[in-house]
């Protein structure tokens, strides 16, 4: 039981990814704190899941857009838990549009939860281990795309660039206070974000085939990278990559 007595916080983990991570702690013996924007049916569901895998939590609802609010789930959760030993930034949001197209609107929403919803929930972790006088691990859900350009989604690129960075520099940063920082890169996965993708023959075909694997990864494959970098056996592992993606990044090019 790799993640016994230990506590994570899984943003945005209603469902997919976020999901699939926090019942894969779970079932390492974690408990776990499900967090998303609202307590609802799914976010109650993935509790469920969290609990029918042999671990224990709760739900926390918050918008990590808001520093007020991020604050305020680090505080309830270690009020609720005891303790937060493990930070997932998972929650993301991604648009689709060109270049010349986006409004600011557009752009604030996805900067503000994927990349400034990070800094600061981070921020109130950090300070947490830092007064409890424990380390700790971060682990954040970013994609290929903090290094693979992906035209008509440049503000989703600049927010996970922005994550790659961050990562780096508070690896550096915190390793005195024995946490560790990492990110975790996703390619393709099978999740609803991509129904669209997925609803489109052509479309997925075209994609599969610049992946050396042959298929999408599914939520599992990345939840196992999230469980290796929160585990004591990636101790000695910081400031890095993890990417999870079939080999999408060798030679990747947009049909």
């Amino acid at each position: 039981m790799r993640m016994e007595n230990r506590v994570a916080l899984v943003t945005g983990s209603a469902q997919g990814i976020g999901r699939a991570v926090a019942v894969r702690l779970a079932q390492e013996g974690a408990k776990v704190i499900v967090e998303d924007r609202f307590d609802s049916e799914l976010a109650e569901q993935t509790l469920a899941a969290v609990r029918s895998a042999g671990g224990d939590g709760c739900v926390i609802a918050g918008d990590v857009s808001s520093s007020g609010d991020v604050q305020r789930v680090v505080a309830e959760g270690i009020a609720r838990m005891g303790q937060i030993d493990v930070l997932v930034n998972n929650a993301g949001v991604e648009h689709n549009a060109a270049f010349v197209d986006v409004t600011e609107d557009d752009y604030d929403r996805v900067l503000d939860v994927n990349l400034r919803g990070a800094f600061f929930i981070t921020q109130a972790f950090v300070r947490h281990l830092r007064d409890t006088q424990r380390g700790g691990r971060i682990v954040n859900v970013s994609s290929v795309h903090e290094e693979l350009p992906f035209p008509h989604f440049t503000s989703y690129c600049a927010s996970k660039g922005g994550m790659k960075m961050m990562m780096r520099n508070l690896a550096v940063e915190l390793a005195p206070l024995g946490i560790t920082v990492n990110n975790v890169a996703p390619g393709a996965i099978g999740t609803a974000i991509n129904d669209k993708l997925l609803n489109n023959p052509a479309q997925l075909n075209a994609l599969i085939g610049n992946i050396p694997l042959r298929r999408l990864g599914t939520p599992l494959d990345v939840a196992n990278a999230v469980l290796f970098l929160a585990s004591p056996e990636a101790d000695y592992v910081t400031g890095t990559t993890l990417y999870v993606d079939g080999g999408l990044l060798w030679n990747y090019s947009e049909q």
